[in-house]
C-alpha cells in the first residue's frame, strides 16, 4: 500500500492525479499548513524537509515530485504514463518535469515564501512584485518552445500533463493571464475533465 502525503492547492496534486491514473492502491493524508502539521514531530520523521508531496512506499520514502511521478510511472508500466521503452524520450519527459520543479513552480514560491531567500521586508516585497513576470516568462517558454500538444509531449499523455496542470491552476493567483497562453489554457481545460482528474480534485478540495 503506497500513502501519499498532499496539502491542497501545492504540486501533491500531480501525484495524486497520477496515483488515479496508474488505479493505484493508495492512501492519501492530508497535511494541514495552516496549522503547521509540516513541522510536527511525526510529519518530520516522514519527511524531513517538512514540505509536500511524500510518498510512502515498500521500500522506503520517496520526496520531490519528479521522482515521484516516475516512480509511479514505473511502478505501474501498464498505465503507460511514460515512455518507459524510449531513453531519448523519457528523457524529455524529465527535462520538462525538471523545468516545472526548478524554475517555474520556484517563480511561483516569491509569491508567498520570500522568507526562504530573503529576511528583508523589502526584499521579500520585490519578490512578490516580480512573481507575475517571473511567472509568465515561465509559461512562455513552455508555450512556444516544450508543448507539443495536445498533450504537453505530443498524442500520448504522460507525467508531465497532471505536472503542468497543477502549476496551471495558479496562474491567476500568480497574477498571470492565461489567455496569454492558448496552448496551456486549453491542456489545463482538457486535464480537468480527466476522471482521474475530478476524482483527485474531489479527495483535494473536500472540507477536512
Amino acid at each position: 500500500m503506497l500513502t501519499l502525503y498532499y496539502t491542497p492547492q501545492t504540486c501533491a496534486l500531480a501525484s495524486h492525479i497520477c496515483l488515479e491514473e496508474a488505479g493505484a492502491e493508495y492512501r492519501a493524508e492530508r497535511i494541514d499548513f495552516a496549522k503547521e502539521e509540516q513541522k510536527a514531530p511525526a510529519y518530520l520523521a516522514v519527511n524531513p524537509k517538512g514540505r509536500v508531496p511524500a510518498l510512502v512506499t515498500p521500500s522506503g520514502v520517496l520526496t520531490e515530485t519528479p521522482a515521484l511521478l516516475l516512480y509511479i510511472a514505473q511502478l505501474f508500466p501498464a498505465a503507460r504514463l511514460a515512455p518507459l521503452d524510449d531513453p531519448f524520450a523519457l528523457a524529455r519527459v524529465q527535462a520538462f518535469n525538471s523545468y516545472l520543479c526548478s524554475t517555474l513552480h520556484v517563480s511561483h514560491a516569491h509569491r508567498m515564501r520570500g522568507h526562504r531567500w530573503a529576511d528583508d521586508p523589502a526584499a521579500i516585497e520585490a519578490m512578490k512584485r516580480k512573481v507575475p513576470e517571473t511567472v509568465a516568462a515561465g509559461f512562455d517558454y513552455v508555450e512556444r518552445h516544450a508543448f507539443a500538444g495536445p498533450y504537453v509531449m505530443g498524442e500520448a499523455y504522460t507525467i508531465a500533463d497532471p505536472y503542468l496542470f497543477t502549476l496551471a491552476r495558479w496562474m491567476e493567483g500568480d497574477g498571470v493571464d492565461p489567455a496569454q497562453f492558448p496552448k496551456v489554457a486549453a491542456h489545463r481545460a482538457m486535464m480537468q475533465e480527466r476522471p482521474a482528474v475530478q476524482a483527485a480534485l474531489a479527495v483535494q478540495l473536500a472540507k477536512p
